[in-house]
């Protein structure tokens, strides 16, 4: 490990993969889970170390825009928020978000890439096209920061420059809404700067998102993220399936497994799983909202996934329980 890296946050485990009656593998990780309040609830791992929440942090990267003269209807703004899967419906929503602006692709700065649905892969790939901006799941994110330049008059070519206007005010933001100041900075993979934050405040920044008034920056990224789930994430993809299935939630997940979700009355959780492995990311987060009165009928379907044995269900992947902190050992109590 290089010298100026920072120690790694101290994961516990959190998942686990069942395969008959031996336990095969476990997933390390952390999470936080808050009451309406802001109160923490329960904890497991290092839920103050930061973390790069990765897409997780686009409802926070919106909000900045929003307070900052971006203006979209509903629609437009789920998909600013979104890691779509490059749907066809996805593609013409961030054209349309582009043309607002006087934009087209070739002023999008992120990296091209082929589309993240596993079908619109395959179909983009039988095709013959080569990897594109547009495709590339952050595409709305970049166009909604080209239209909030163009609103402010800043330069739109140099617009992920850490030092760009747009990003000193997502910066602010992210301290405003998680209440710490970003603890490290980097670039995200689709070329955007990256802020660490702890996943305690990712998670107390999205509980305020779920409680705003309609009218607020807050409120309006809330409010596109509940209306259009398939345009926040896409079919077949677990977020948008969250986001139908339980009323009210404000719901995003991160690449390198983070997961965030917040209920109507601002509670919230939080998870990372250190290895990166996606497939435990919602099942952990089903525990955390779970333990927040969620269903267990509604979360079924995210709380475990089978382990196949020749065809058959042999086994399964489900989070582990999570202890709650005594009310006294609560940040704040």
């Amino acid at each position: 490990m290089p010298a100026t890296t920072r120690p790694p946050a101290q994961h516990v485990p959190v998942a686990a993969l069942v395969r008959g009656d031996l336990v095969e593998g476990v997933h390390h990780g952390s999470m936080a889970v808050l009451g309406p309040g802001g109160e923490l609830l329960a904890a497991v791992g290092d839920v103050e170390a930061p973390v790069y929440p990765r897409s997780a942090l686009k409802p926070l990267q919106s909000v900045a825009m929003l307070r900052h003269g971006l203006d979209l209807p509903a629609d437009l703004l789920a998909v600013a928020t979104s890691s779509h899967s490059g749907e066809g419906a996805h593609l013409a929503a961030v054209q349309r978000v582009l043309e607002l602006g006087g934009f087209g692709p070739g002023d999008l700065r992120n990296a091209p890439d082929l589309p993240l649905g596993e079908l619109e892969r395959a179909r983009w790939t039988v095709a013959g096209r080569a990897p594109e901006r547009l495709a590339q799941n952050c595409s709305g994110k970049h166009a909604a920061m080209l239209l909030t330049c163009r609103v402010n008059g800043w330069d739109p070519a140099t617009y992920l420059d850490p030092g760009h206007p747009l990003q000193r005010a997502v910066a602010d933001t992210i301290a405003d809404l998680t209440g710490a100041a970003p603890a490290a900075a980097s670039t995200d993979g689709c070329g955007a700067p990256l802020f660490a934050v702890p996943l305690a405040g990712l998670a107390r920044a999205v509980g305020r998102l779920a409680v705003a008034a309609a009218d607020t920056p807050e409120g309006r990224v809330a409010d596109a993220v509940r209306s259009f789930p398939e345009l926040v994430a896409g079919e077949g993809r677990d977020t948008t399936a969250l986001l139908r299935a339980v009323p009210g939630i404000v719901a995003k997940d991160g690449v390198e497994a983070v997961q965030v979700a917040a209920l109507p009355d601002g509670s919230a959780v939080a998870v990372k799983i250190a290895d990166g492995g996606a497939r435990a990311r919602m099942p952990v987060a089903a525990v955390g909202l779970a333990l927040l009165g969620v269903d267990a009928d509604v979360l079924a379907p995210f709380a475990s996934q089978p382990v196949l044995g020749g065809g058959a269900v042999v086994g399964e992947l489900r989070g582990l329980p999570l202890p709650q902190v005594p009310p006294g050992d609560a940040p704040g109590a």
